[in-house]
């Protein structure tokens, strides 16, 4: 297991927690999760299965291919630094837990990589998939922030807490997205 997941679990018991603001917007009626703890924002953004369908065939995806993303649970996920020192995430790092169901990590581009490789989806698609992802590690300087898709393998109108982890310094940082609802088929 990576050193810094490990650190990282071992403070999860002691980390400040934030609450998880809830939004929903108006015009689409797809609804946020956001909350800010110890110098960083993180934003889950509902994704509807239309939307992710739509945006990867748009990208070269068979609708068979499509579907086996838009079947994830797939939120725009948006993390800033609002802080006043650079801080550092791994995905890796982060986990989501569904009721009765045990942490899980969140599907790595590595591994959707080798999916689509299997489905033959063809190389320019699969750029086109990886640049689209939430990245997998960066330093954000005070005021930087990014985004990109993340998918949980959570059934649509299901729900989960999802924990991430970064660093500022040396010092490794928890905080917690509580009751996230993915899209449903009519969203």
């Amino acid at each position: 297991m990576h050193r810094l997941t490990l650190t990282l679990l071992a403070v999860w018991g002691v980390a400040a927690q934030a609450a998880t603001d809830f939004s929903v917007d108006a015009e689409t009626g797809l609804a946020s999760w956001q909350a800010e703890t110890d110098g960083i924002q993180v934003r889950l953004t509902q994704i509807s299965p239309d939307q992710a369908r739509a945006f990867y065939q748009a990208r070269g995806f068979s609708p068979e291919t499509a579907e086996r993303y838009a079947g994830e649970c797939v939120f725009m996920t948006v993390v800033r630094n609002i802080g006043d020192m650079p801080i550092e995430h791994r995905l890796s790092g982060w986990r989501y837990e569904s009721p009765g169901q045990p942490p899980r990590a969140i599907r790595s581009k590595t591994e959707w990589e080798r999916i689509w490789k299997q489905l033959g989806v063809a190389e320019a698609a699969r750029i086109a998939f990886t640049w689209a992802q939430f990245p997998t590690a960066q330093t954000f300087a005070p005021g930087d922030w990014n985004q990109g898709m993340t998918s949980y393998s959570v059934p649509r109108g299901g729900q989960f807490d999802l924990r991430f982890v970064w660093r500022a310094g040396d010092k490794p940082h928890t905080g917690k997205l509580e009751q996230v609802k993915c899209a449903d088929e009519t969203s």
